[in-house]
Formats: structure tokens, C-alpha cells, sequence
């Protein structure tokens, strides 16, 4: 996964490291002084803010004391919850924050060999697709000697102000971090992909079995090493930070700790009896204010489960921010879950694998339509068609498929002002199976995302086999910016964006011909096929000037659904399209009939229901059955 980090502006950690040991300095980065430039992006800075390595802070400086833990995390004066339940999330998982803080014994301090400190520090994070190496050195901003941003339990440990350094120099400054979202701090960690789901919109604290089977991919995502958090929106300023009756914070990112099913009773009884509880447990980032309703840390709940099973558990009674609650609790107390995904593609693991397509993209502005990429969202028909489309198949009968949109992370700084993001999302339409240039008219919508104007937007959706294409648009015409789009499969789709509007002309054109004609097939379906005793297992081809279209097969019926559609560019208009039913037989398919179409644009009515012929080319007769199928032709190519 690390083989090709990428140096963040091209700042080399290991050469400027030997370079200060060979100077006998300590490192100071210029990239990101030790001003105010670093700490806003507007506004006055508010007490005299002074920058202190960590020897000047305390005597015995370490990464980590007492190794790392979600109890380490404290946070500071910037309204960063978001980022630090994050590294909450991130320290109770050894394989990320080792990929997060590389080398760490190599970057620990040795108090042995204090010539060998440089006052130099790098970070790994995920950013757009690519992981960067980000350098710092290690003046951090304090007043009164104190830290003012994310600081540990222990004075001497600075793991977590060193991570947020290095997080605020990619987002500009540390006042940038305030107010951020955890979904993107998760994904940042890991280059998982992160589902945020309303926990209200989704009606979980009422609906059981919504709840249960969302807590199992909670548990299955917990248990495959992923990130979770919690939190409950904050409606109005007022509501922010504001603490609840039940212990509970308004407008705060919770870290998710633990996920289980907690067996009630004691003994061979709780052995024998299979009633078990689903629990959470949460941290709240500022290290203390807890929940205080069932199942908080001195409530009588905690009777009903043995000694044996609470020590597994970790249940403790100090008032250190982290609490295990219901899962029903959960749902009905919180507003939002996000969950980050570690999407497994390795060929070598015994869980499920998913093929990811990934691919980067832009919204581009042009006077030429056809040139133009910045369309905007459906609301804006004349233009939606000239964003980027990108096409994809779904091989098996159904699959799931996970897409997911992110605009290039903006950077907040003095002299560009706060980076905003763009309110961005995608639709996804079924199309004809063997469609090889854009869309320029509205097909079978096979789903859509929402449109928000966060970092990135992430959908899960079930498909039937076919082509589909995802139009990336931003929701109003004109905005520019990069994204990438990423789609993961059970097998291979074949992703890649679609360039062109119609065939390319070549130097052959003029020998072989260019099309006159465009035209679109789709076949609904058919009745009163010739049956079989157990139906007939049958199959559509169409066949124009040497191109096909094949449906699957539809088993043991007569009246057939085949929804399947193809598009042809007609270099000879005049020539009839066939459309042929087959039966599918063990050992030869047998022919149930035919019809031609002769696709004229002038033809107003699209739907025909026609008869079943067979294939004498003198005098065709009826064979049993009737197929309906819908023809739409133009002489623009870039009509359908």
C-alpha cells in the first residue's frame, strides 16, 4: 500500500533529516512557519500564541507513553471533535496507526542519543486518491506553556499534536480544522471509504429489523477493522457543544471503540441462555462528560453481566469520556453514524475481495458544448449531458455496487481565503449493453445520490446485470473542479470514461462509409412464445449490420420480460434491424421466431407489438407468439 507514497510538496523526509544531524540543527519548515499564517486564515489571532518544541514544554518529551491509546486524546482550544474521535477511532487500530505515523520507533525519542533528534517529524495520510508523506517540524503552538490545540493525558506524550500538525499544514492552517467531518479525517487515515447514514431519516430507533441488520454491518465493519463514529446534529449556534440530560453533547463526534453482543447472566447460565445484548462503546474527545442512562458506568444494568464478561469488556467507573450504551440507545439518542470502510481487494484474504475501479476526473468549462464538462445537476436539461459520464457493467445476475465521488480537498489559507467545497453528486442510468459514446437523452434511472456540498458523497446500491453510466455533476452548471470516482464490485465492471459523442471519423470513412443513422432497440419483452411443458428458457438477439445484442436468458416461462436494449449507427438506414427469440437447449438452441424492423425516423410511433415470423425469405409466415419492443431513431447522431 506504501510502495509509492508520494513526497507532500516535495519535501524528502530522510534527506532533510541527514541534512540537520549533519548541520547540527533542529529542523524548521518553511512550508509551514511558525506565524500566525499557520494558525488562521482570517480573523486576529486572540492571546500571544508562542511556538515551543516539546523539550521546552516538559522534560522528557515521547511519541507515545505507555504505547497509544483512544484515552490519550484531548481536545484543544479549535472545534476539531471531528478530527480528534477520529484518532480516537484510529488508535484502537494497531495495522492503521502504524501505516498513519510510519517508522514510529525510528521517530520516538531516545534519550540515549539525544544528538541523533533532528526536531523533525512525517505523516502518512490518504489525499485523493494517492498516499502522502507529510513533513513537520516540531514547534507546536501553546499559550501559558500550555498546548492550545489536541494534547494527551500525559504531558510529555505528543503523538496526537504532532498527527494534527501535520493534518492542519494539508488543510492550510489549524483554523481550518475547525468544524471539519470526521467521515473525511477516517478516510484521510485509512483510504477506506466512509457511509454516513441519518440514523432518524432512516427510522432505526423504531424499526427492529432495520436496526438489527444495520448493527450487524456495523459489527461486520468494526470487525474487519474499519472506523466508526457517532455523533448528534447540532440544529441551531445555540445547540452546539450543548450538553444533554442524559450526558450526551450536542454537535460532537463521538469515537466508536468497540461494537459486540454482550451475553446477559452468569455462569453455565449465561453459557447455556443465548439472550445477548447488542453494545457500543464510545469516547467522547473531550475525555470526560459521559452518558449517564442504562448501561453507563455505575448504572445497576452492569448486575445482569458476570465479572469474567465486564473485565472483557474493559468496563470501568472513572469519568473518561468513553461508555458503552444499547445499540437501541444509540439509534434513538444519536442522529448520525459514519462508518469507513477498509475495502479488501487483496486476491490473498478469506473475506470478501471487491474490484475497484478508480479514476480521476474533472468539471471544466468551455464556450463549445460539446467540449464543455460543467453541465450542472438534472435540473438543468440543456446542459446536464455535457458533464464527464463514465461507464461501467455489472457481470453477475445482481451485485452490489459502492460508488463514491470526492472533490479535490481545499486548502484554507491567508491568502486564498476558506476553502469551500462545491455541492456535488452523481445519477446512474441503465443503458443499452453495448453503448460505446456519451448519453445525450434521458434513459432508465437506475439510482442517484444525494447532492451535498461535502468532500465526498458515497452511495451502495444493488443492480441487475447490464451497462450503466455515472454522470459526476456538481449541482449548479458552470462550477469547476477535480474529483475522483472510485466503484467497487464483486468482479472487474470495466470502468472508463466515455470522450466521445458519436463514431470518429477516419480516413477509411470515405471507402467504408460513415453513419447516417442512429437508432435505439429496446425490447420489453414476450407472449404466447411456443411452450414447452416447462416453459420455454429463452433469449433475445438483435442483429444490425453485423453487430449483436444478447439477453440473458429468461427460464421456464412463455411471456417473457427481457428489458434489454442495444444502439446501432446505421451506415445503411435502408437495411432492416432483426430481432431474433431463441430457445436455450441442451444441445442446440432452437429458433422461436423473428422480426424485422425497418427503424424510420419518421416513424412516430416508438412501441410496436409485432408477430412472430419465421425465417423464410420469400413468404414469411406467423410462428406462435408476439414481441413488444420500442424503436426510436434519428439522423443526429448525438440524438440519443
Amino acid at each position: 500500500m506504501f510502495s509509492c507514497v508520494k513526497a507532500y510538496e516535495d519535501q524528502n523526509y530522510a534527506s532533510l533529516k541527514r541534512a540537520c544531524l549533519r548541520q547540527k540543527v533542529l529542523f524548521e519548515d518553511p512550508h509551514f512557519p511558525a506565524t500566525d499564517d499557520s494558525l488562521y486564515y482570517k480573523g486576529a489571532p486572540g492571546p500571544t500564541v508562542r511556538w515551543k518544541r516539546p523539550k521546552d514544554i516538559c522534560e522528557d518529551p515521547r511519541l507515545f507513553v505507555d504505547g497509544i491509546s483512544s484515552h490519550d486524546l484531548h481536545q484543544g482550544q479549535v472545534g476539531n471533535c471531528w478530527f480528534v474521535a477520529a484518532c480516537s477511532s484510529l488508535a484502537s487500530r494497531e495495522s492503521l496507526w502504524q501505516k498513519v505515523i510510519p517508522d514510529w520507533k525510528e521517530q520516538e525519542w531516545d534519550p540515549e542519543k539525544p544528538n541523533a533528534y533532528a526536531g523533525i517529524f512525517h505523516f502518512h495520510f490518504w489525499r485523493f486518491g494517492e498516499w502522502v508523506d507529510v513533513v513537520i517540524d516540531d514547534r507546536l503552538p501553546t499559550v501559558n506553556n500550555q498546548l492550545i490545540y489536541c494534547h494527551s493525558n500525559s504531558r510529555n506524550e505528543f503523538w496526537c499534536a504532532l498527527v494534527e500538525k501535520a493534518y492542519a499544514k494539508l488543510a492550510g492552517c489549524y483554523q481550518a480544522l475547525d468544524g471539519g467531518n470526521t467521515a473525511d479525517a477516517l478516510v484521510d487515515f485509512t483510504g477506506g471509504v466512509s457511509e454516513p447514514i441519518d440514523l432518524i431519516e432512516g427510522n432505526f430507533a423504531n424499526d427492529e429489523a432495520k436496526r438489527n441488520q444495520l448493527f450487524e454491518r456495523v459489527l461486520k465493519v468494526h470487525s474487519r477493522g474499519g472506523l466508526i463514529s457517532a455523533s448528534i446534529k447540532a440544529v441551531t449556534a445555540a445547540d452546539m457543544e450543548a450538553r444533554l440530560a442524559c450526558g450526551l453533547v450536542k454537535g460532537h463526534a463521538y469515537a466508536v471503540t468497540d461494537v459486540r453482543k454482550v451475553r446477559l447472566g452468569h455462569g453455565l447460565l449465561a453459557f447455556f441462555k443465548s439472550e445477548k445484548l447488542d453494545m457500543i462503546r464510545l469516547r467522547n474527545p473531550w475525555g470526560e462528560r459521559e452518558w449517564n442512562g442504562p448501561w453507563s458506568d455505575t448504572s445497576e444494568e452492569w448486575q445482569k453481566v458476570s465479572k469474567s464478561e465486564r473485565e472483557k469488556m474493559g468496563v470501568t467507573v472513572q469519568d473518561d469520556g468513553e461508555f458503552w450504551m444499547t445499540f437501541e440507545d444509540v439509534c434513538r439518542y444519536f442522529t448520525d453514524v459514519i462508518k469507513c470502510r477498509l475495502l479488501n481487494t487483496s486476491y490473498l484474504s478469506i473475506h470478501k475481495t471487491w474490484e475497484e475501479a478508480r479514476l480521476r476526473g474533472a468539471w471544466t468549462r468551455h464556450e463549445d458544448p460539446r467540449k464543455n464538462r460543467s453541465g450542472g445537476c438534472i435540473n438543468h436539461k440543456d446542459t446536464f449531458f455535457q458533464n464527464p459520464q463514465y461507464i461501467f457493467e455489472v457481470k453477475k445476475p445482481e451485485d452490489e455496487v459502492l460508488i463514491c465521488i470526492q472533490q479535490r480537498p481545499k486548502r484554507s489559507t491567508r491568502q486564498e481565503g476558506k476553502g469551500e467545497n462545491l455541492a456535488i453528486g452523481f445519477d446512474i442510468y441503465k443503458v443499452e449493453e453495448n453503448r460505446q459514446y456519451r448519453l445525450h437523452s434521458l434513459q432508465q434511472k437506475a439510482a442517484s445520490s444525494i447532492y451535498i456540498n461535502s468532500r465526498s458523497v458515497f452511495l451502495r446500491t444493488d443492480q441487475p446485470e447490464g451497462r450503466y453510466v455515472i454522470i459526476p455533476t456538481t449541482f449548479e452548471p458552470g462550477h469547476t473542479g477535480e474529483f475522483l470516482l472510485r466503484v467497487f464490485t464483486d468482479v472487474p465492471s470495466n470502468c472508463r470514461e466515455l470522450c466521445l459523442d458519436e463514431p470518429p471519423r477516419t480516413c477509411w470513412s470515405s471507402l467504408c462509409g460513415y453513419p447516417q443513422q442512429v437508432t435505439q432497440v429496446h425490447v420489453l419483452g414476450a407472449a404466447g412464445l411456443k411452450d414447452s411443458p416447462t416453459g420455454a428458457n429463452s433469449y433475445v438477439i438483435i442483429k444490425c449490420e453485423g453487430d449483436k445484442v444478447r439477453s440473458a436468458i429468461q427460464k421456464g416461462t412463455s411471456t417473457p420480460e427481457y428489458n434489454v436494449k442495444g444502439i446501432f449507427y446505421r451506415k445503411k438506414p435502408g437495411q432492416p434491424i432483426t430481432v431474433q427469440i431463441w430457445n436455450h437447449r441442451v444441445l442446440k438452441d432452437e429458433f422461436l421466431g423473428q422480426v424485422h424492423l425497418k427503424a424510420d425516423p419518421d416513424d412516430l410511433q416508438n412501441l410496436h407489438t409485432l408477430h412472430l415470423q419465421d425465417r423464410s425469405s420469400r413468404q414469411p409466415s406467423d410462428l406462435p407468439g408476439t414481441i413488444g419492443v420500442c424503436v426510436l431513431s434519428s439522423a443526429s447522431l448525438t440524438a440519443i
